[in-house]
């Protein structure tokens, strides 16, 4: 374990992900700069923003997204559109993740889904890439660092992209995968460094989770027109037509 608010009572090793390297708990930005910097995962640009490269994958890899078929969804999903993991081949692919990663460092940030804390939820994001703990910190909403001492994750999401998948073995399309366990709460990330899987994953577990709970996820930004807050737009749209852009535009 290294610096950083975590509760006692649920480091990685409750979890049952032992025998890592040293563990960094909920870091804040100038730290993780400065262990992606000193890893070689990036450099400095002007003004002091961290670059990065991507690695072959430059965007989510969809068609490698599995949903594991567990009793609890097996009704709830739509198959034809979300590739289905059998259990037995997502234990597979966890215990030989956790073997791969072994003595290996990782990143954990504790972070709240959703703004009402009535309906956030509470994620744990473990990464083997620092920036990638920088990426998350910037998505999701940072807990006050007294929440930090009673954090108790209800879904964890581990992205290792070091670690290359084996179709036959774990039931999957290619070295890249993405396998998400409801009934575990666990989500697991593999061969490729895209950092917008960590997003998408936590993205599609409140549009699982909230249509059930009376509330209706959308997939779009809004913004006001100057003074007037109750004046309000919402931008609907693909990814990359705009939306944050939109969003951040003061005028």
């Amino acid at each position: 374990m290294n610096e950083g608010r975590v509760n006692p009572a649920r480091t990685l090793g409750d979890q049952g992900l032992s025998g890592l390297g040293t563990v960094y708990y909920n870091l804040i930005e100038p730290n993780l700069i400065e262990q992606a910097l000193k890893r070689g995962e990036g450099t400095l640009g002007r003004g002091g923003a961290l670059l990065v490269e991507t690695g072959k994958h430059t965007g989510r890899s969809p068609k490698d997204k599995f949903v594991v078929r567990t009793d609890g969804v097996t009704d709830d999903i739509w198959w034809d559109n979300n590739p289905p993991m059998e259990p037995d081949a997502f234990e597979r692919l966890y215990a030989d993740m956790r073997a791969h990663m072994a003595g290996r460092d990782y990143f954990v940030q504790d972070l709240y889904a959703g703004a009402d804390p009535t309906l956030r939820l509470d994620v744990r994001i473990v990464t083997e890439l620092a920036w990638h703990g920088l990426f998350i910190r910037h998505l999701l909403r940072r807990p006050d660092r007294d929440e930090l001492d009673r954090f108790d994750p209800e879904f964890t999401v581990v992205n290792c992209p070091s670690f290359t998948a084996d179709p036959a073995r774990h039931g999957c399309r290619s070295g890249t995968v993405i396998a998400m366990n409801f009934e575990k709460k666990l989500i697991l990330i593999g061969g490729t460094e895209y950092a917008g899987e960590n997003k998408k994953s936590v993205f599609t577990l409140l549009n699982y989770i909230l249509p059930a709970q009376g509330v209706m996820p959308m997939h779009c930004s809004a913004n006001h027109a100057p003074g007037r807050p109750a004046d309000t737009a919402v931008f609907f749209g693909l990814s990359g037509t705009g939306k944050t852009t939109l969003s951040a535009d003061p005028a």
